[in-house]
Parts: structure tokens; C-alpha cells; sequence
């Protein structure tokens, strides 16, 4: 009977540790990638959307260039995530899930993890889909964000642990065409995606 209660109690004892890890791994995941948002913002960047061939796996346009997606995979990278191999390995995969905005059939790692629809995608598949809401309450830092800035054009950011002047909202991580920079932009415009994406 004792040995039953002790196996029993090493069990409970195994479980509550394991989740207690989970738990700090994930907060101390999403504080770290905010951290590296915001280590980002020290570089001088120039907003630059054009085609570069680039290495795989890990593959980075020149570090002084980016647009929004790349402090997106230069903080996951950090963190050592390499968005650019594992959006085209899925993509590879599954090419039918993904948008069909570009006219392509097949993939191409030099640009297919730089767009953000391609981004949405894989966090929709392998993250996960937080609310699309205007309450400030329902975002962390941490979380990626995507918005429609009109006429077709897409963006996406980073939510940092920093918040606004008032205290409601995370401050975002991203590059909006003046380099990778800080702002209290969170509902600026249009909410299409909210995620939370660790490995």
C-alpha cells in the first residue's frame, strides 16, 4: 500500500513540476521574443521590399534592409526559430493552404517567408489564434499581430512587454517603411490576425 502511495505521489509531484516548466518556458518564451523586438530597434534598418536571393536555411536579406516580416523572423531567429525553414517546409508540404495571391506554383525560399499572408498562414497551422479584439486586455507580449493597412497592403508586428503612455496597450515592434522602430499603433488599423507562435 505504502509503495502504491509513494509512486502515486511521485506522479503528482512529476505532473505539477511539469506544468510549472511549461508555464515558466512559456511566459519566459514570449518575454524573451519581446526582448528581441526590441533589440531589433537599436539597428539602423532601411525599409526595403525588394527580391534578394538568399542562403537556406537561415537565410537573411542584407542586415541594414527589411520590411515588416523580417523583424518578425529576426526576432524568432534569435530565439533560434528559422521562420524562413519552416514556413517552406510546410509550404513544400501543403503549397495548396496557402495564398494563391502571388500567381506562383511552387515555392520559393527566398521570398514565401516574407510575406505576411504566408506568415498568417503558418501561425494559423502551427500557433495559436488569439481574438481579433478591440480590447486591450487580449494582448500580450509576445504575440504577433497582423493588420490590413488598405488597398491590398498587409503588415504585421511584434506585441513588446512596454506599454503606452497610459498604461493600455502593448507597444508594437515593427517596420512600417521608417525602419524597425516602436510604436503605440496596436488598433491603428485593421486587425486580420492575432497569434501566439512558440517551438
Amino acid at each position: 500500500m505504502a509503495s502504491f502511495i509513494n509512486k502515486n505521489s511521485c506522479r503528482y509531484w512529476l505532473l505539477v513540476f511539469s506544468l510549472q516548466s511549461l508555464v515558466t518556458y512559456s511566459q519566459t518564451f514570449s518575454e524573451r521574443l519581446s526582448k528581441a523586438a526590441v533589440e531589433l530597434t537599436l539597428q539602423s534598418v532601411t525599409y526595403d521590399p525588394s527580391y534578394y536571393r538568399i542562403d537556406y536555411p537561415n537565410g537573411d536579406v542584407p542586415s541594414n534592409k527589411g520590411v515588416c516580416t523580417d523583424v518578425v523572423i529576426r526576432a524568432y531567429r534569435k530565439l533560434g526559430i528559422d521562420l524562413q525553414k519552416e514556413v517552406h517546409e510546410d509550404m513544400t508540404k501543403n503549397f495548396s493552404l496557402y495564398p494563391k495571391i502571388w500567381g506562383l506554383s511552387k515555392t520559393d525560399k527566398n521570398i514565401d517567408h516574407r510575406r505576411v499572408p504566408n506568415l498568417m498562414t503558418f501561425f494559423g497551422r502551427y500557433g495559436t489564434v488569439k481574438s481579433k479584439s478591440t480590447d486591450p486586455t487580449s494582448y500580450s507580449s509576445g504575440d504577433i499581430v497582423a493588420w490590413d493597412l488598405g488597398g491590398g497592403t498587409t503588415h504585421i508586428g511584434i506585441l513588446i512587454t512596454q506599454r503606452s503612455p497610459d498604461g493600455e496597450r502593448p507597444l508594437v515592434v515593427h517596420n512600417i517603411g521608417r525602419g524597425q522602430e516602436i510604436s503605440d499603433c496596436l488598433f491603428d488599423f485593421k486587425i486580420i490576425g492575432h497569434y501566439c507562435y512558440s517551438k
